[in-house]
């Protein structure tokens, strides 16, 4: 890099940097909040509380910074040209272009941490957080989203949810016969992996249906075999939101294998991809707003703008979650469809830029 790239990135890292720090105090604090209403429930103390913000910190952070990158964006390139310093290096024959490709270095460093967290930190530390809490307050206790549904062969499964020790509770089992017809129903209070491909079934209690009745029966344990582990039972069961790329590709494989409907985990995938790389077109977006209108605009009014844009951003994210979710749209589509009118409005304000 030369002077002028390091120049332009360590203005933009440096607020980027600060404005994240903000965010994420706030993030933390409201976590922490919303956390006191289990304070008190078993060994779950108010420490507890902090601690689980703090480890929930890289999952805040992950879904921040592609904000905090554009505020940090609007707020280091706007102070070098509150200080007529991009207004010297344009009038030294610097082009736009050159300063937008000084940016877009940044913005790759960003891109470059969000993998890092969204891939390597948020997932893990958002899973021990949730684990050490479950423990704190009940030892079967359980944690993650509503439950999801896995077909293993002429096997359903519905499971609830993964307790605290590591084990899975709540097991809804349909049994299918070759041609489709419901042989039996079972439930499970809990079901342990014990080696590969095989499951502990506890408290288990079963219906069969037969040409003259309904036979119930239970069993108090029984042994599960199956294809299903417990890593991919952990991804079916935790909020999409906090799966990696290769636990939704995962996820979508499965689905495809097994002639079901990938559209949720598509969508969440590509998502995924498209916000991590919509960082860098968020610090390109700084370039023609500072060199623009906000050239000579105070940090609060850049700061403001910052702020609208990105819930705009946000917003629009959520809106298009839920129209592909109720109406059925095309996933890998509608999860571009932000990324791309950032993309567009950041390319065509970069190109009338002078």
């Amino acid at each position: 890099m030369t002077i002028i790239d390091r120049y332009i990135v360590r203005a933009v890292l440096a607020a980027t940097g600060l404005v994240m720090a903000v965010l994420l105090v706030l993030a933390v604090l409201i976590i922490f909040i919303g956390e006191q209403g289990d304070v008190g429930q078993g060994h779950y103390t108010a420490f507890s509380a902090l601690w689980y913000s703090l480890l929930s910190m890289p999952q805040a952070a992950w879904e921040l910074l592609p904000i905090g990158a554009l505020l940090g964006s609007l707020l280091g390139l706007g102070q070098l040209a509150r200080n007529s310093e991009l207004i010297v290096l344009r009038a030294s024959g610097v082009s736009v272009a050159r300063i937008a490709g000084s940016a877009l270095i940044a913005g790759l460093i960003l891109l470059a941490v969000e993998v890092v967290l969204g891939e390597l930190l948020a997932t893990q530390l958002e899973q021990t957080a949730n684990a050490q809490k479950a423990l704190d307050r009940f030892s079967n206790l359980s944690f993650g989203s509503s439950g999801a549904w896995v077909r293993d062969g002429n096997t359903i499964l519905n499971v609830e949810h993964l307790t605290g020790r590591g084990r899975f509770g709540g097991m809804l089992l349909f049994q299918l016969s070759p041609d489709h017809r419901l042989v039996s129903i079972g439930h499970a209070e809990h079901a342990s992996p014990v080696s590969k491909g095989h499951w502990v079934l506890d408290g288990y209690t079963e219906s069969r249906f037969k040409d003259n009745g309904v036979q119930a029966g239970s069993a108090g344990e029984r042994m599960l075999v199956s294809h299903l582990t417990a890593s991919f039972l952990s991804f079916a069961t935790a909020p999409l939101r906090n799966l990696t790329v290769r636990a939704l590709w995962t996820l979508i494989e499965y689905d495809r294998a097994n002639a079901l409907d990938p559209g949720q985990y598509l969508f969440a995938f590509w998502s995924r991809i498209a916000r991590t790389l919509a960082i860098a077109f968020a610090v390109l977006l700084g370039v023609p707003f500072v060199l623009g209108a906000l050239r000579t605009a105070a940090a609060g009014s850049r700061m403001m703008v910052g702020l609208v844009l990105g819930i705009v951003l946000f917003l629009l994210q959520r809106l298009i979650e839920s129209g592909t979710v109720v109406f059925n749209l095309n996933p890998i589509v509608l999860a571009w469809i932000p990324t791309a009118l950032l993309a567009a409005v950041t390319l065509v304000l970069l190109a009338r830029a002078r």
